[in-house]
């Protein structure tokens, strides 16, 4: 539901009950993921997408029924059709179940919060039951970043710190996902299924190198949504103005900044130096660190030389198989531009686990 954020909390800072209908599971191949949602108001005036297009006229009907009928949430699923090209289905092939339920921002108070939290940026997680007694369908826990204060607590739900739990750790991990809680006949016997929906502060991409490529990556980067850092000890050339995308410009020696700052298993290292100086202590710090992603630029000798060197240094070869260089994908790139977009496309293959080859060449889900 993030991608109308803005939208449903304007609704609910009018007070404007509305019908929200939640992609809660994807089966095969679907054009939006688990957690993308579509929303009408009273008025009949719809926000968002649960298919591109396919179902949306069906589920803007369902959505209609919700708010006339003032009923319990409920699923709905919308499949392939084999049997008429104009049926309601998915052309794609997949299957999605969609949550539709009424919310009455008077009554919503911790979705009406979160959503609060979601549009001035802070760290947020809202935990949204899915699936499980009927009850509890549809009922949403707030979980906030260090320091804010969570709604930890859901009527006659013995698993709510549970949910609370697993929706911090997905915050932390900074990614969403799908739990399933419950069925304990001693503990907790309701099982529920949650579907958590974060906001987690933007992934870090530090670009070391004060360089043309940085420029270009940095530009990339930022299009990709990180929060990105150019690193030089040279302040003739990490400048501001030489880096408008960068989010922070920094003079000092990579490998001291580095042990200095702030990282996480998001966090994509892009060493573009190819100066051994500089580069030999900080990939030998970066290989050791938590961070999702290190590459470094530089010839096929350059490369060899530095392993070399590293080896000497005593990073151990299990590190030295996490180091991407070469950097980037084959992609024949020559300019700035070209280069950004080959190591982007590394670091998005790198970070979903995925082989960066072709479609064509592949078979089965696209999304899995």
């Amino acid at each position: 539901m993030l991608n109308i954020a803005d939208t449903l909390h304007t609704w609910c800072c009018e007070g404007r009950p509305f019908a929200l209908a939640t992609v809660v599971h994807v089966t095969g191949s679907a054009p939006l993921p688990p957690g993308t949602a579509m929303a009408v108001d009273a008025d009949g005036n719809a926000v968002g997408s649960v298919s591109g297009g396919c179902v949306e006229g069906a589920v803007y009907e369902l959505c209609q029924q919700m708010l006339d009928e003032r009923g319990p949430a409920r699923r709905a699923r919308f499949g392939y059709s084999d049997d008429d090209a104009f049926a309601v289905g998915l052309t794609c092939g997949g299957e999605i179940d969609v949550l539709v339920q009424r919310v009455d921002p008077a009554a919503m108070t911790p979705l009406a919060c979160a959503l609060d939290e979601v549009v001035q940026g802070r760290p947020t997680a809202i935990a949204h039951i899915v699936d499980g007694p009927d009850r509890f369908l549809g009922s949403t826990l707030r979980v906030v970043g260090e320091g804010g204060a969570d709604d930890g607590t859901i009527a006659g739900l013995r698993a709510a710190p549970e949910v609370t739990a697993q929706a911090r750790a997905l915050l932390r991990a900074g990614r969403g996902g799908r739990v399933e809680i419950g069925g304990d006949a001693d503990t907790c016997p309701e099982r529920v299924s949650v579907l958590v929906h974060t906001q987690a502060p933007r992934p870090r991409m530090l670009v070391f190198g004060a360089v043309d490529f940085a420029a270009a990556l940095s530009q990339a980067g930022s299009f990709l949504g990180y929060r990105v850092t150019v690193c030089d000890a040279r302040p003739v050339f990490a400048t501001p103005a030489r880096f408008p995308h960068a989010d922070q410009v920094v003079v000092d020696w990579p490998h001291r900044y580095l042990a200095g700052t702030e990282v996480d298993e998001r966090t994509a290292v892009c060493v573009l130096t190819h100066d051994a100086k500089f580069d030999i202590p900080l990939l030998r710090l970066a290989l050791s660190l938590p961070v999702g992603y290190v590459g470094a630029m530089g010839s096929r000798r350059t490369h060899e030389r530095r392993i070399d060197l590293l080896r000497e240094t005593g990073v151990p070869e299990p590190q030295l198989e996490q180091l991407r260089s070469p950097i980037g994908l084959d992609l024949g790139a020559r300019t700035p531009e070209q280069t950004a977009v080959s190591i982007t496309a590394e670091i998005i293959a790198d970070m979903n686990r995925r082989s960066g080859v072709p479609l064509t060449q592949l078979t089965g889900p696209i999304h899995r």
